[in-house]
């Protein structure tokens, strides 16, 4: 696996040889987006090249328009999750540039002339034929090769059908997740929709007192999308292992304070706080919004474990 260059801000990259450059949230990094990452390698490999993403963090729309399309938006990825995939998908160089609204007010011309050019010295520039860029997104595709011209980089236009499958797939993959539907999720992402987060040596006292020792999942970042309450069979990746396991989501309105518990028995029973797992959900066992009849759910599933089938 190659090794992947995380920069947070233009101030921090180096140099970069024949940059091939590509912007995206890339959130899922689904099939859609993997396409795009392979033209951007292919592209790279002709010119001897490296391959750069150029992404946003918070999401553009929840500083834009946090009362409207961005107030209730969440992510797919975390920005861990995301440095993951994008490095197990061959990807060189990412840049988190931090969006804030003075951000957004910079000029097209001077997007492109102050960070691509000056900063990364681009030889080429991935995109789609719709892609719009600076303020109030005023730099079109037309603009972008008279920049091109000017400053001595190329253009690699993808199908707009391309394009508009990404973003379409990215709003089913959060509607799947949303609706507990995780199969689904996985047709469209190409791999089972996991979280990586933190466990904590304890979880909810109740499982404890019924004789099975659960761990608390500890999910940081706000914005992580939480599939809906449930009983859920996971694969979980602990210590270059994988283990079986169930996984119960007892209250997932806000993903800082929901409550999320692991059951792995084969995962040593260490007392070490905040072990770091990648939780890959499978599918559901039983979805379930009232709490008595969850927690009833929650216990045949303890008890037939061992009889389950993954």
């Amino acid at each position: 696996m190659k090794q992947v260059n995380i920069y947070f801000g233009f101030e921090e990259v180096k140099k970069i040889n024949n940059a091939v450059v590509t912007t995206g949230s890339f959130d899922g990094v689904h099939l859609g987006h993997k396409l795009i990452l392979k033209r951007l390698s292919d592209t790279a490999r002709k010119i001897k090249g490296e391959t750069v993403l150029i992404t946003f963090y918070p999401h553009p729309r929840q500083v834009l328009y946090p009362d409207t399309i961005g107030k209730d938006l969440l992510m797919i990825n975390s920005r861990q999750e995301k440095i993951d995939l994008l490095r197990e998908a061959g990807l060189e160089n990412i840049i988190f540039v931090k969006f804030t609204k003075e951000f957004a007010a910079t000029s097209a011309q001077d997007f492109i002339r102050t960070y691509l050019v000056d900063k990364l010295n681009v030889k080429k520039i991935v995109t789609g034929t719709n892609h719009h860029f600076g303020k109030n997104r005023e730099g079109d595709i037309e603009e972008l090769k008279l920049l091109g011209e000017k400053h001595g980089f190329e253009l690699e236009l993808i199908p707009s059908q391309d394009i508009q499958n990404v973003d379409i797939s990215s709003s089913l993959i959060r509607q799947a997740i949303l609706q507990g539907h995780m199969q689904m999720a996985q047709t469209y992402l190409g791999h089972p929709f996991f979280i990586k987060a933190k466990i904590q040596a304890s979880g909810q006292a109740q499982f404890v007192q019924m004789g099975y020792k659960t761990r608390k999942l500890i999910i940081e970042e706000k914005y992580k999308l939480i599939p809906p309450c449930g009983s859920y069979l996971v694969l979980v990746d602990h210590m270059q292992k994988r283990h079986k396991g169930l996984c119960f989501i007892t209250s997932c309105e806000d993903s800082l304070l929901n409550t999320i518990d692991l059951f792995v028995p084969s995962l040593a029973q260490q007392e070490e706080e905040q072990e770091n797992v990648r939780v890959h959900f499978i599918r559901p066992s039983k979805i379930e919004s009232d709490p008595s009849l969850l927690k009833s759910a929650i216990i045949k599933d303890l008890i037939r474990f061992p009889q389950i089938e993954f």
